[in-house]
């Protein structure tokens, strides 16, 4: 099975998946207090965001063997009260498993994912379930997710 390290999070590595921000430490300019417009989410149409609670256990053993994308929308994804590790390939009209990268996402912090971009839930580092906050247009988890289960020989471990 491959092994895919997990990296630290940056705006240059993580640049062809999405954007990223902190919300419990943010920095760069400011209103007074106010830390305006750091992450663009655009949604199509008239359809409102839906703002969803995601509880994700941590397993044993980090291993990947299915992902989804949406093709109409981003996702974001911000964990409360732990790192979790996000685990993403770039766009791509089929599964493109053997470039998945990982990366190590600091509690507190926002990430943006593009349109397109193959995902599945974070994982909780340290605690035994991560609670998550997923932003997503309302109900794109059944109108534009599309999940792919890998073959066992495209298996991945996500290694710290």
């Amino acid at each position: 099975m491959r092994k895919v390290k997990v990296q630290k999070l940056t705006a240059e590595a993580f640049r062809p998946y999405g954007e990223f921000f902190s919300i419990t430490d943010p920095k760069g300019f400011a209103l007074g207090s106010f830390y305006a417009d750091r992450v663009s989410f655009p949604a199509a149409g008239d359809v409102p965001l839906g703002f969803s609670s995601l509880n994700s256990d941590k397993p044993e053993k980090m291993i990947v063997n299915m992902a989804e994308y949406h093709n109409k929308s981003c996702e974001g994804v911000l964990c409360l009260n732990d790192d979790v590790v996000v685990h993403v390939a770039p766009p791509s009209k089929e599964p493109v498993p053997e470039k998945t990268e990982a990366f190590l996402v600091p509690k507190g912090t926002f990430v943006k994912l593009n349109i397109g971009v193959w995902h599945l839930a974070a994982l909780p580092v340290n605690k035994k379930t991560a609670r998550i906050l997923i932003v997503l247009p309302e109900r794109t988890y059944l109108t534009d997710c599309i999940v792919v289960e890998y073959d066992e020989k495209d298996h991945m471990e996500l290694v710290l």
